[in-house]
Formats: structure tokens, C-alpha cells, sequence
């Protein structure tokens, strides 16, 4: 199982420095990946009355790809997830474009994770139907790999339309792998019939709810006749709360459910110094 972070984004802020500190330092400790969150916009509570989220507008959030390429020259072997894109808010031809330039900068070193989001806040700014999002994300995902890897295309779907057309350049990974984050059943359904992978959920700590999830994943994969092979399980781990003990325990619980990566939360209250040798210790464990 490979072991990798998620970037504090939120913790290190507006400092990009640190960012590539931290993930330098992140390689040098043999992480394999590391993982960045995603919102283009966070709603302002003052307006938004009775808002219950913790992302606001006052909440650091850095864009992925433009950051990711920044990294890629700072690095050599880790590989870079998006945990999640929410795809469904952005124009499928665009980000196929901007994935295949990360892919081929980083020399096929990324991973496209999606979902569908929450916010619609950013979803009604950025001037897209939040209530169909489910639907379009697994037709986006369609149009991404024909773009990737073919030199022209004509597809017509239910909401893309393209005629004798092609990027380039295209992605060294042909195409990129696709993961597809969610608990919900049809995001599940969705991750087991299309993706290249299933994402667990950041921020669930119960374990036994994370196996029900998975054997629901297996379960949907039996019914598409896909193999378990050919489908991977990012199982997410949080250093927030528990011990050292506690963590690895989680750890190998998730190698137990089948996971083939593992993307660890650092504490809110520990050094990241600190965060990223205890991430070195769960990946010597297992």
C-alpha cells in the first residue's frame, strides 16, 4: 500500500514556500503522493445567513493545477491527487486540457480525483446546475479519456457536443487515471461502474462505516463485472484525535479492506515536522 499526505493548505496559508517545503519534505521521507483539497469560491457567512459550513470565504484554498505544476519542478517521484476536484463545476474540455499539461509537466505524475461538491454557492458563480451534477460528472469523465487519447473526437452526449476536434499536446498517462470520491451510494455505484479508483471519505473516522463502504464498493464492482484488481481504494487517515497506536491500527485496517493507497490528515496541533515523521512511521508499519 502506498502512503502519502494531504497538504495542510489551510494550516500553512498564503505562504508557498512552505507548501514546497512541505512537500519536499514529504519525498525526501518516501511519501508516495500527496493530495490537495479543492473550492474556487467560499460563500461570505455575513451574507449567507444560517450558514453551518466551516469553508468560508475567509478559508485558504489554493487551485490545484496551477500549484501542482509549481511542485512538480521542486520533485521527481512523488505523484500529485487532486482530493477532490469538483468537476461538475467546471467546463470538462478545460480541465481535460489543464490535466494533460500537469500529466506532461510532472511526466505522469498526476491523478485526477473528483466528486460533486457541496457549495452551490460556487456552483451558481461559476454558472453551472448543481442538481444534475451527478449525471454530468460520469459524461465528463467519458469526454476527458476521449480527449486524452485520441487525436480528434465526435461526441454527443446528453450535455457535450463535440465535433472533429483533439487536445495537444496529450498526457504522458493515456489516459489519466480518474478516482471518484463520495459516501453516498450513487457516488460509490458511480466509483465501481467508471473510475479507476474510489476515494474514501476525510471525514469519516469510524472505521467499521469506511468498511461498509467498501464492501459496498465491492459489491457494485461484482454486479459491473469489474475486477478488484482494476480498481483502486484510497483509504483516508487522520492524525486528529487517537495515539500513534491508534493510527497504525487504522492503517493496516485499511490494508486489510483492500486499500492500495493511503492518504494521511496531519494534526491540527502538531508540527508538521512532526506530522510528516509519524506519516514515515504508519508507512515503516505496514
Amino acid at each position: 500500500m502506498q502512503v502519502g499526505v494531504a497538504i495542510p493548505a489551510e494550516a500553512i496559508g498564503a505562504d508557498v514556500g512552505k507548501i514546497k517545503d512541505f512537500v519536499v519534505t514529504a519525498e525526501g521521507l518516501g511519501m508516495t503522493h500527496v493530495v490537495m483539497a479543492d473550492h474556487v469560491l467560499g460563500a461570505d457567512p455575513a451574507y449567507h445567513e444560517g450558514w453551518k459550513r466551516s469553508y468560508t470565504n475567509a478559508t485558504f484554498s489554493h487551485e490545484p493545477f496551477t500549484l501542482f505544476s509549481y511542485l512538480a519542478g521542486a520533485t521527481t517521484t512523488l505523484r500529485f491527487m487532486t482530493g477532490i476536484l469538483i468537476m461538475p463545476q467546471r467546463q470538462t474540455v478545460l480541465v481535460a486540457k489543464q490535466a494533460a499539461e500537469l500529466d506532461l509537466i510532472s511526466n505522469g505524475r498526476f491523478q485526477l480525483g473528483i466528486g460533486v461538491g457541496w457549495n452551490t454557492v460556487e456552483y451558481e458563480a461559476l454558472n453551472e446546475d448543481f442538481h444534475t451534477r451527478g449525471a454530468r460528472s460520469a459524461e465528463q469523465i467519458e469526454v476527458m479519456r476521449a480527449l486524452w487519447t485520441q487525436d480528434s473526437i465526435n461526441f454527443d452526449g446528453t450535455w457535450h457536443h463535440i465535433h472533429g476536434a483533439g487536445l495537444n499536446p496529450k498526457p504522458v498517462q493515456q489516459p489519466i487515471p480518474v478516482w471518484v470520491a463520495g459516501a453516498s451510494q450513487a457516488a460509490i455505484k458511480r466509483a465501481a461502474e467508471i473510475a479507476d479508483g474510489w476515494i474514501g471519505s476525510p471525514m469519516e473516522s469510524d472505521m467499521a462505516k469506511h468498511a461498509e463502504m467498501v464492501d459496498q464498493l465491492k459489491s457494485y464492482a461484482s454486479e459491473f463485472g469489474r475486477d478488484m484488481d482494476t480498481l483502486g481504494i484510497d483509504g483516508r487517515l487522520s492524525l486528529n484525535g487517537g495515539d500513534p497506536d491508534s493510527h497504525i491500527s487504522d492503517a493496516k485496517e485499511w490494508a486489510g479492506l483492500g486499500a492500495t493507497t493511503l492518504t494521511i490528515s496531519l494534526s491540527n496541533n502538531t508540527p508538521f515536522d512532526e506530522g510528516l515523521q509519524e506519516a514515515q512511521q504508519i508507512a515503516k508499519a505496514l
